[in-house]
């Protein structure tokens, strides 16, 4: 098992007529370290929605062709998309379209709802049809059954989110409005910001509003619905301060991107401070530091000013293929990472070495990156990981949805750091990760254990793949 990446969520909304497709483009483009399983866009032109979904990169699903055919419009929203709920299939691409009595409606979601089992089974037994096995239809279903009686797709959705619970960070549009909404305890990350045209944009991470021009207003608060519409910019706080702040602490160690500000926080001096922090806890003699690209870069720099050994460039990553738990089986992921990274021989060759990643999950990885450096001369290999163990599942989006596959739940540390090969290993401490974003408002389910929300027995990702009569929701934890 490896990890997976959240989705990316991008939305714009102009006052005139544009050709929203590009600029759409580029913000998914900017957001494709969150997703590269699938993407999509849809554009509305005065409430004609037109769009294009695919498996597959950015730049690979949207040709020139495809792109020179997009149509203009006033509204477009997009979606990048690593499957944590649903099979990796063309039917779960999003954003999703709804055609409904009242209208229309797309939805680009990140995150994953931990009760979405419990509310498709009811639904489902009510009578619901499923077109995909996503938590993102469950979604959409809601809130199009809500807005049937709402006077207003705000009002739905503040209808809807009473029934949901885990993470959801929402980009939704309508035929008239586009609307951001974040899940009340703010599991993922989601901004907005104007252009110097007027244009609201909204994103998952502030890096794509800054590739698009747009400058960064703020985050949307955890449980707030923020509507764009022609009367400007209404906030909808009905949903605030109902349950305790818990942005995941992964998307400062490895899921955002460097140059990305989340709630006030450099996503980069957070990384630093896990190596200044590795650096304290794990001291060690050693001619250099280096980080496995791209994810451990920023915290080796971080033990380097902290130990004042000197950091190098020590591995070099391959720009143009996809990071390693892309492939679906283990055969793949090694033959991936033989052509992923390569040592720089000059550097590390009879040196001592502080190797700093992110984190280990399965062990394979880690044990082909540490016999790389062997091969290239390494004397000693010191590794340093930038979070805690993984030891318990995550229901907010990670897909670490089994503890079977985790070395961690297996193994002493002694024993990973022989079973990977490495002269020496050290973790970020559990109880340092409130210092990488200077609060405890985060959650670290997956490294403690403790769960912000009620957890169901059935979170399995295929578990909507199963049929009806061996699903089983039980609550197991409160």
């Amino acid at each position: 098992m490896s990890i997976r990446e959240e989705c990316g969520v991008f939305g714009i909304r102009t006052r005139e007529n544009e050709k929203l497709a590009e600029t759409v483009y580029y913000g998914l483009y900017a957001l494709q370290h969150r997703g590269q399983e699938s993407c999509g866009i849809v554009i509305n032109d005065d409430g004609i929605f037109t769009s294009h979904k695919d498996m597959g990169l950015v730049n690979d699903v949207f040709s020139k062709e495809v792109m020179e055919h997009m149509p203009e419009g006033t509204m477009a929203i997009g979606h990048v998309r690593y499957g944590t709920t649903g099979g990796s299939n063309r039917k779960n691409c999003q954003p999703i379209e709804v055609n409904h009595q009242n209208g229309k409606m797309a939805l680009a979601h990140n995150g994953n709802l931990s009760n979405a089992m419990e509310i498709r089974n009811r639904l489902e037994l009510s009578g619901a049809i499923f077109h995909t096995t996503s938590d993102t239809e469950t979604i959409a279903y809601v809130i199009t059954r809500e807005r049937l009686t709402a006077p207003s797709i705000e009002v739905a959705i503040q209808r809807a989110m009473e029934y949901f619970e885990g993470a959801y960070s929402l980009v939704v549009m309508s035929s008239s409005k586009m609307i951001a909404v974040r899940d009340p305890h703010g599991f993922r990350p989601l901004c907005y910001g104007k252009t110097k045209d007027g244009a609201y944009v909204v994103a998952s991470e502030s890096c794509a509003l800054h590739a698009v021009g747009a400058e960064f207003v703020r985050d949307v608060a955890p449980g707030e619905i923020i509507v764009f519409s022609d009367k400007g910019v209404k906030s909808i706080t009905e949903h605030c301060n109902k349950a305790e702040r818990k942005i995941c602490i992964f998307e400062y160690i490895y899921f955002a991107r460097p140059d990305s500000i989340i709630e006030g926080i450099s996503v980069h001096d957070s990384r630093v401070c896990a190596g200044r922090l590795l650096a304290k806890n794990f001291p060690v003699d050693a001619d250099i530091v280096i980080g496995v690209p791209d994810s451990g870069l920023d915290a080796a720099i971080g033990y380097s000013k902290e130990s004042g050994i000197p950091y190098g460039i020590g591995m070099i990553k391959n720009k143009y293929i996809g990071r390693t738990f892309i492939s679906p089986t283990q055969e793949n992921r090694v033959d991936q990472v033989k052509i992923k990274l390569n040592p720089v021989k000059s550097v590390i060759e009879g040196k001592r070495v502080v190797l700093i990643d992110d984190s280990i999950v399965r062990g394979t990885t880690s044990q082909r990156i540490v016999n790389l450096l062997r091969e290239a001369g390494a004397k000693e290999i010191h590794m340093r990981i930038s979070a805690p163990p993984f030891l318990h599942p995550c229901y907010y989006g990670t897909d670490i949805d089994s503890e079977e596959n985790l070395i961690a739940c297996h193994y002493s540390l002694d024993e990973i750091c022989r079973q990977i090969g490495a002269d020496s290993l050290g973790y970020l401490p559990l109880e340092d990760l409130d210092k990488l974003i200077g609060h405890e408002g985060f959650c670290s389910a997956c490294f403690s254990g403790e769960y912000p929300t009620r957890v169901y027995e059935d979170n399995r990702k295929e578990r909507f793949e199963m049929k009806l009569s061996e699903r089983n929701t039980k609550i197991i934890q409160k």
